[in-house]
């Protein structure tokens, strides 16, 4: 990739901003006759239509700053009033507002999604998070999510009543935008993928009428939420697979390296994945480059976590290597399941859980770590973090999940497409937006992914769309396999042919896309 890409596709989107407003006038009530339309408008029109627990506000509220400041403040979504809605039935009748006066709408969890695309919008937000609950059938053996639930407290509820499912790594953002993304987490090993859990959804659809998804009920619709979900609606709640835990506490181990270990170390990792047959009970593991200077105050030094299924002396045996490879620092311990975020420095009070930074990204999915290659990225980002300390809030991470029981299931059996890959990486270079260090983050995003992409030349770009940036190609998001995206556009087309959720890693309908 070429480092411009980056930079380029910013600015076609910085000078798009405020044109993305949906088609169709409702009863004259277009934004191009409303073009002064206030937020204190939209709340004393909007607002007594809503239930009680719901409300609307502008920029002079003091919930502003909790609902639309974003993980990534490069190039955000850009607010003009929020609906924070209580009810489930409200999303419904806020679509059907913002339709009726061609307002643009855009849904809001926990402010974690990154794409560039995001900085097209300027509109209406729907705020989820007060939409909470979570409901446990256990005869069904399901529970019922809202679509605001944060990672936590959807691990914290089941594990209440004896049940764990497949949840993010990080404990505060939503846990339905990961997994309508495919989504990878803890429990993949066991239960697969969030999105392989789905049992039913919730949506409303862009033209505001509410609708139950699932294998019986619109099929291709529930085909394509299972992957590329952030294209179709809002889901306001869904019913997924949940599960008695195989054991009480996992196993956790976190090493600290200095960048002499990092060739013994990734062949090491490499052993142990064995081309994604690594053991069932090494459910996840992960780790970063970092500047840290606790441990070291000239060069980035390298952090990674085992997370296992079991306890430490089963563990020991596939730990070892790591012990011998002459740590810096190693803190372990066993931990029941709603500790791991925080036992494996993804809490709420966590890096990953910090907002306010603008980031450049960059990714691929990976079969293996070419260890040259991880040299390579690592003097990169040695390299760059030296020559820009601002830029010392980055990282470089990588993820292996087990893949035994994703793989397990039929790959065109839902929208996600990238059940082959052992790994990922994820460039994610951050510092202040008030200091525009767009271009030496851009350079070097670009930079660790060519580098990537080199190591594997065997292979095509896999993108994992909760990780996108924006400028990939959409065969690379949503597969290469040429029904897919046809698949997809065409279900676009029948959902959401006007194109109004089309600001996260988008798919256009048939009709638009041939225009």
């Amino acid at each position: 990739m070429q480092v411009p890409v980056l930079i380029t596709w910013a600015l076609v989107l910085l000078s798009s901003l405020g044109q993305g407003s949906p088609t169709g006038c409702v009863d004259g009530l277009c934004l191009m006759t409303r073009a002064g339309l206030t937020a204190f408008q939209v709340e004393t029109e909007l607002g007594p239509l809503l239930c009680n627990a719901s409300s609307v506000f502008g920029p002079d509220d003091p919930r502003w700053l909790g609902a639309t400041l974003r993980y990534d403040e490069f190039l955000p979504p850009q607010f003009v009033v929020i609906a924070q809605v209580g009810c489930e039935s409200d999303v419904s009748t806020v679509i059907q507002y913002a339709n009726r006066n061609s307002i643009p709408f855009y849904t809001i969890n926990r402010g974690h999604g990154w794409p560039i695309s995001q900085g097209t919008f300027r509109g209406l937000g729907i705020d989820l998070r007060l939409l909470q609950d979570v409901t446990v059938n256990h005869t069904r053996q399901t529970a019922t999510v809202q679509g605001g639930t944060e990672t936590q407290d959807l691990i914290d509820a089941l594990w209440k009543e004896g049940l764990v499912t497949t949840t993010s790594i990080c404990a505060c953002i939503g846990h339905v935008g990961p997994a309508i993304g495919g989504g990878h987490g803890r429990y993949q090993g066991q239960y697969g993928m969030m999105s392989d859990n789905f049992v039913k959804l919730n949506v409303v659809l862009a033209n505001g009428s509410s609708i139950v998804v699932s294998n019986d009920s619109h099929p291709d619709l529930f085909w394509s939420m299972k992957g590329a979900g952030h294209n179709f609606g809002v889901v306001t709640s869904l019913e997924i697979k949940v599960y008695p835990p195989p054991t009480q506490t996992w196993y956790f181990r976190n090493y600290f390296y200095t960048e002499d270990k990092l060739e013994n170390l990734f062949q090491e990792l490499n052993n142990l994945i064995g081309n994604g047959t690594q053991p069932l009970e090494l459910d996840f593991h992960f780790g970063h480059y970092e500047w840290n200077p606790r441990f070291n105050r000239s060069d980035a030094v390298i952090w990674w976590s085992f997370n296992f299924l079991g306890s430490e002396r089963e563990a020991e045996k596939y730990l070892a290597p790591f012990d011998n490879l002459g740590p810096i620092n190693v803190v372990g311990g066993a931990v029941p399941y709603p500790a791991m975020p925080d036992a494996t420095r993804n809490g709420r009070i966590s890096l990953p859980c910090t907002k306010g930074l603008s980031k450049m990204m960059s990714t691929t999915g990976l079969q293996i770590f070419n260890v040259t290659v991880c040299r390579r990225a690592y003097e990169l980002f040695n390299t760059y973090l030296k020559a820009y300390p601002a830029l010392k809030p980055s990282i470089l991470l990588f993820e292996a999940n087990n893949p035994a029981a994703a793989r397990a299931i039929d790959p065109r059996s839902s929208a996600f497409p990238h059940r082959d890959d052992n790994s990922r990486v994820l460039a994610m270079i951050a510092y202040l937006p008030t200091l525009r260090l767009e271009e030496p983050a851009s350079q070097l995003a670009s930079g660790i992914l060519d580098a990537m992409l080199d190591g594997q030349p065997d292979r095509v770009p896999a993108t994992y769309v909760n990780y996108a940036f924006g400028h990939e190609s959409l065969e690379s998001v949503y597969g290469y396999e040429a029904w897919r995206l046809q698949k997809l556009r065409a279900v676009k087309t029948e959902y959401d042919p006007d194109n109004k959720f089309s600001y996260y890693v988008p798919i256009v309908p048939v009709a638009e896309d041939s225009a």
